[in-house]
């Protein structure tokens, strides 16, 4: 493999980040947290966090956060407010923090998260003792949280539309007032891997919840690393009582948004390499290096950095992939997919439609302006080889969405000027994403 053209560190990974800073939060004492990702959704969590009690204070590339032992305060006779604005991560954790708390809390956000439901998580804690009072529409923010404390016991959750409704349940359940059984419900589940990110968390953190699958005939203990599958009324876990150990700790780079990276040494000229990634990583877009691999891309790991190139002949060839365990990937795989001599089917992704936007959609409509050819499925997309606009400048609708501005920001590799609405959007999640994007790009165009 050839010396690479490019090279970048990744950022520190956003779901981690959301995860590692609410444990701290929640324990009893002074945690320092280094390489927190700094992002308007991670703005948002702690912004939340502090309403509830807890005290940040950045030290460089350190966060030392004061924990509030467990329990988050609310207001008495006025909610305290947590203003989610865009985040459904920072929505759907801090909803089940919250309610572990006591008093009145108002969750509410910008207006597309108030389209945004949650009503699974809802019932989940309404069963708990939560009180909930809509403002629209019910299931869906606003509304005024009224906390007493979990009760404990056996409650269950669906994971049809997220899995941050049992990360949410999993983080507020070592303050209930008894063991919790959180079982998983529903007809399917999405997002699993996130779930294995918020355990790791906890475990790191000194909280070990329990993992139990159905055998058929009883509930037998298991591991959660190696759950690779998990069906609706076969898995639960169980959550004593217990406290968040304070200490220091570092947050991991992100997968997610080192795939447009990634993706870039596959689809252009040249390798990238990409640093400060774990190669054991638990984060399930960890999927895009098999995926690019799949697609002919080829891979080579030194140390804690990865590099991928394009193939050795020929372009990349089109795969069918399900894309349930790693859905935040699917507009950077769809975007690679335009390069491939080949078609590439995306399936299971049907959830993406309540994100930041109509993520099926979007991806769908922003890369057929640019000439691909890029069919809606049930649950994902089909993307037929076509030649791209290159030499043109495209008009790009973001939406606002940070996920779409980043993915079609590939289609600069294949010579065409995506004209991007709202290149800000990036905030929520890498703010300095261009910075890194130009030098790269640069780089391989040299």
């Amino acid at each position: 493999m050839t010396v690479p053209a490019a090279s970048v560190l990744a950022p520190p990974s956003k779901s981690l980040s959301h995860r590692m800073v609410i444990a701290a939060a929640l324990a009893d004492g002074m945690s320092t947290v280094r390489r927190v990702l700094q992002s308007d959704d991670l703005e948002r969590t702690m912004g939340c966090l502090a309403a509830c009690g807890a005290r940040f204070e950045a030290d460089g590339d350190a966060l030392r956060v004061a924990g509030v032992a467990g329990r988050p305060r609310g207001g008495q006779d006025r909610p305290v407010d947590l203003d989610v604005h865009e985040s459904g991560t920072t929505c759907r954790l801090m909803t089940a923090v919250a309610a572990a708390g006591q008093g009145l809390f108002r969750v509410h956000g910008a207006p597309r998260m108030h389209e945004r439901p949650v009503g699974s998580l809802v019932r989940a804690l309404a069963a708990q003792g939560a009180g909930f009072r809509f403002e629209g529409r019910t299931d869906y923010p606003p509304f005024v949280l009224h906390a007493s404390g979990l009760r404990g016991g056996e409650i269950t959750v669906d994971l049809d539309e997220s899995s941050q409704y049992l990360s949410g349940l999993l983080l507020a359940a070592p303050a209930a007032a008894r063991h919790m059984v959180l079982a998983v419900g529903g007809t399917k589940v999405v997002s699993w891997p996130y779930v294995a990110l918020t355990l790791a968390v906890q475990e790191l953190f000194g909280v070990r919840p329990k993992a139990q699958r159905n055998d058929g005939e009883a509930w037998v203990s298991a591991d959660w690393r190696t759950l690779r599958r998990v069906d609706p009324g076969r898995v639960r876990f169980v959550v004593r009582p217990g406290a968040y150990r304070a200490g220091s700790y570092v947050v991991e780079g992100d997968w997610s948004n080192a795939s447009y990276f990634l993706a870039a040494g596959a689809v252009g000229p040249r390798p990238v390499r990409v640093q400060g990634l774990r190669e054991d990583s638990l984060q399930g877009d960890r999927a895009i290096l098999d995926i690019l691999g799949r697609m002919g891309a080829r891979i080579m790991w030194h140390a804690d950095a990865v590099t991928v190139a394009p193939p050795e002949a020929g372009p990349l060839t089109g795969v069918t992939v399900d894309m349930a365990p790693c859905p935040d990937i699917v507009p950077t795989v769809a975007a690679a997919a335009c390069f491939a001599a080949t078609p590439t089917e995306i399936r299971g992704a049907a959830h993406l439609r309540i994100k930041e936007c109509d993520r099926l959609e979007a991806t769908a409509t922003q890369l057929s302006r640019a000439g691909a050819r890029v069919a809606v499925l049930p649950d994902g997309l089909r993307i037929e080889p076509a030649p791209l606009a290159a030499g043109s400048a495209v008009p790009i609708t973001t939406y606002g969405d940070h996920r779409i501005a980043m993915s079609m920001s590939l289609l600069r590799l294949a010579g065409v000027r995506p004209e991007l609405d709202a290149p800000g959007c990036v905030g929520k999640s890498f703010p300095d994403f261009f910075d890194e994007w130009n030098k790269v790009v640069s780089e391989l165009k040299a």
